[in-house]
């Protein structure tokens, strides 16, 4: 824990983080909630993008795993650039071999941290034994893939990080593709089938969260780390402005000129355009491979990544354009609250805090007070309003967990 805030970065990054992290605290049990109640057909529509895939196809609700590890990988740059500004250098790959391992291990513990907080929210504290015990997790794949988005950012520069993102997808595609499994063949995409999940069968302990596969297993971290590096790439051209005024280094060590925030042809309005241009050219990516690679978030394919990380690309040039450029921030304090606090809310909601309990005694008297046919949605929001309450003590005192 500590009572200093974040590393600066942009306002429309805690935001959209927020937003993203407001739907799996309970914003889907409100959605949830008011369709159930009213019927109505913008809720139903709604409550229907709530719930996964089964297996192929995309979801509103598929989109919130990656779009938290894309926003994460956006501020990774942005959480760098202190270290880059004090030693002098352009980029965070020309920091010298002393502060690139302190970075990495600054990296390596917060990855570590969040895998063993994986493993406090499967349960394992409980002491289920070895076999009852599922150690892939939501929050160790967010650790592990932005480790290594991390390496390749202090790896190279522009031409470096696109040729690991490039060979990232095409490697993984290539893999499920063309290794056979046994008994299923090579290119067999179905659950039990899969090279994904048979990997996770012969590598994983423990439980596995399907039985025979798991959706955060093993191979399919591989494109993760592609999602976390799109959001890298995305940070860097954000933040190429920042790097131009506090870099003390050889002109030609940055990016061109035509690429930075300084030149009259990137300022902030057009940044945002250029997001969104890139959000629509990824999501049409996506769609064409998907006809040969499904979009299936369950195995993280391809052309999941793609599309995921175009729809992540929309959403923020959105709140960049609402938020930082055009300074409509009020309407975001809600989300900021949230997102400057994810991870302990994302722990806390599924299970170390009991919110439904703590609502039902401030606010279950006044609930049973109202019509029963919207009680359903008064708790939901009850749930909702608690979680709020308890972020924002947090925020309102500089208390944040920095991993």
């Amino acid at each position: 824990m500590s009572n200093a805030p974040p590393t600066p970065r942009l306002l429309s990054l805690d935001a959209l983080r927020g937003f993203d992290m407001f739907w799996i605290m309970s914003g889907e049990g409100i959605a949830h909630a008011l369709a159930r109640t009213t019927g109505w057909p913008p809720f139903t529509i709604l409550s229907d993008q709530l719930h996964h895939t089964v297996w192929n196809g995309f979801t509103f609700y598929d989109m919130i795993f990656p779009l938290f590890l894309f926003v994460s990988g956006t501020a990774l740059p942005f959480s760098m650039q202190k270290r880059v500004q004090q030693s002098g250098v352009a980029a965070a790959h020309d920091l010298g071999a002393r502060d690139k391992r302190q970075l990495i291990g600054r990296m390596l513990r917060r990855a570590f941290i969040l895998v063993l907080l994986g493993l406090v929210v499967n349960g394992a504290l409980r002491f289920d034994g070895l076999a009852n015990t599922r150690f892939p997790s939501v929050l160790a794949r967010i650790g592990i893939a932005w480790f290594f988005a991390g390496l390749i950012y202090l790896g190279g520069g522009l031409r470096w990080q696109v040729g690991w993102l490039l060979g990232l997808l095409l490697g993984y595609w290539a893999a499920m593709s063309w290794i056979p499994v046994p008994g299923y063949g090579a290119g067999v995409l179905t659950m039990p089938g899969s090279l994904e999940s048979y990997i996770d069968r012969q590598l994983l302990p423990g439980r596995l969260h399907d039985g025979i596969h798991d959706p955060e297993g093993v191979l399919s971290t591989i494109p993760a780390i592609a999602t976390a590096l799109l959001g890298v790439l995305t940070g860097s051209f954000l933040k190429m402005e920042s790097v131009q005024a506090g870099a003390a280094a050889r002109p030609t060590a940055g990016p061109p000129a035509w690429l930075t925030a300084k030149s009259p042809a990137w300022p902030m309005w057009k940044k945002a355009v250029a997001l969104a241009i890139a959000g629509v050219v990824l999501v049409l990516a996506g769609l064409a491979w998907g006809t040969v690679f499904p979009i299936n978030k369950r195995l993280w394919t391809s052309s999941f990544t793609l599309y995921a990380g175009g729809w992540s690309l929309l959403l923020l040039s959105v709140f960049y354009g609402l938020i930082d450029v055009a300074g409509y921030r009020k309407w975001a304090f809600p989300f900021v609250v949230i997102g400057s606090n994810s991870i302990i809310i994302y722990v806390a909601s599924e299970g170390a805090i009991d919110f439904a309990h703590t609502a039902g005694y401030f606010f279950g008297g006044l609930i049973h007070l109202t019509p029963l046919s919207g009680q359903m949605v008064w708790t939901a929001i009850s749930i909702t309003l608690v979680q709020w309450i308890f972020l924002y003590i947090l925020y309102r005192n500089k208390i944040f967990l920095k991993v």
